[in-house]
């Protein structure tokens, strides 16, 4: 299959996403979780089958895609969702998924464990609802990261009913291991906790991973008692846009009352879309994985010759890396001084929580040409710093 990472230049500019639209002319945008990449031809193939049809109403019967994802996990992960009485329902997306499990379950003022630095949307979520965040930092972050199980015993002794799990990790890469997962099960269940896993970037674990990727509800039973499981076709097929997610519990009755009018939320493009990425978008899939691992690769090769102060650990799973830059002495926000002076977004790394002070993350879903010239602007950037140079066009190689 060809690389559908051969997307022109002047046709991303083009696109109306977030990570193209919101950025000005003159930067080049690495920073929001979309890829750079022509949509998987069963996608494109299901949405003309939808416009052919005018079938733009709301969103039909669930059944057509928690089949099709029920497929994919099977032979994926080798799980079934249905097994042992599980149950799905969709909602618009991940985040909203979270935010109406957390508004059921929590009252103003709770306190859901995190691990930080973790996805910046956890925040916002939990601020939605009222929650307040019970930061668990996760533990050697420059060797890839892992849980601290004694700090998340803490925190659920102390009270927190409410683990929101990122796994794969985001924005570390970090594929969690059975032990890691099995201990967190375990003390959920002994302080009557719920689990909400947020399995989204999971399609996207590497090919190369030493450590596959293991559905939260398949670890244990105490996994299977205490968890709720989010996916969507999202990050892994770039359809963010088209909003869709399947949320899972493993036994009956896990899922706690949430608004009748939740059931509307999902786009009928988006069920299309689901279907089609399931069944027919795998072998898109797989060219997408193997080419993401090897940008994970380029990219170290790129900060050694020209930014060998950033340190980086390459992540297994997804295409955002985490760049520690705090040896360039660029205070708190590193991206800041990236966006002004280098005319490149990144997302800046205390969003991700206290632990991303000094850091920074960079999408690396695109080309290896716009990957390549995202660093050098980061490069230029800090030359421009340490002299004090005026802001000015950094001469990129690659017209934006």
């Amino acid at each position: 299959m060809a690389s559908p990472f051969d997307l022109t230049l002047e046709q991303m500019c083009e696109h109306r996403s977030a990570k193209w639209s919101r950025v000005p002319a003159d930067v080049l945008p690495a920073w929001t979780a979309e890829m750079d990449v022509r949509t998987a031809p069963a996608i494109t193939d299901a949405l003309r089958l939808a416009v052919e049809r005018s079938d733009f109403g709301y969103a039909g019967d669930p059944a057509p895609v928690t089949s099709a994802f029920a497929g994919f996990a099977r032979d994926t992960w080798g799980w079934d969702p249905t097994a042992g009485g599980g149950t799905m329902r969709l909602f618009a997306d991940v985040g909203q998924a979270a935010i109406e499990v957390l508004r059921a379950v929590t009252s103003p003022g709770d306190r859901v464990v995190i691990n930080p630095p973790v996805y910046l949307s956890f925040y916002p979520w939990l601020q939605a609802v009222g929650a307040e965040p019970l930061e668990v930092p996760m533990l050697d972050v420059a060797s890839g990261g892992r849980l601290d199980l004694e700090g998340m015993e803490r925190a659920l002794a102390s009270g927190a009913r409410v683990v929101l799990l990122c796994t794969p990790h985001n924005p570390l890469g970090h594929v969690y291991t059975e032990e890691e997962l099995s201990a967190v099960a375990d003390l959920a269940a002994a302080h009557d906790a719920l689990v909400i896993s947020d399995e989204i970037h999971a399609p996207l674990v590497h090919p190369g991973s030493p450590t596959p990727f293991l559905p939260f509800l398949t670890v244990s039973e105490a996994a299977r008692e205490v968890g709720i499981a989010l996916h969507s076709p999202s990050k892994a097929w770039n359809t963010a846009g088209l909003k869709t997610a399947v949320g899972i519990t493993a036994v009956p009755g896990r899922w706690p009352d949430l608004r009748e009018e939740l059931d509307w939320s999902p786009s009928i493009l988006g069920q299309y879309a689901a279907v089609a990425a399931y069944t027919d978008g795998r072998e898109w899939l797989d060219t997408v994985r193997t080419e993401i691992e090897q940008r994970t690769q380029q990219l170290s090769a790129l900060l050694a010759e020209h930014l060998p102060a950033v340190r980086y650990t390459p992540g297994h799973a997804s295409y955002l890396a985490w760049l520690d830059c705090r040896d360039l002495g660029l205070g708190d926000n590193p991206a800041a001084t990236f966006l002004e002076r280098g005319r490149v977004a990144l997302s800046p790394g205390p969003a991700f929580g206290p632990d991303g002070a000094g850091f920074a993350r960079l999408n690396i879903g695109t080309s290896q040409e716009l990957m390549t010239e995202a660093v050098r602007r980061m490069a230029a950037a800090v030359s421009r710093s340490r002299i004090g140079s005026p802001v000015s066009d950094p001469g990129s190689s690659v017209a934006t």
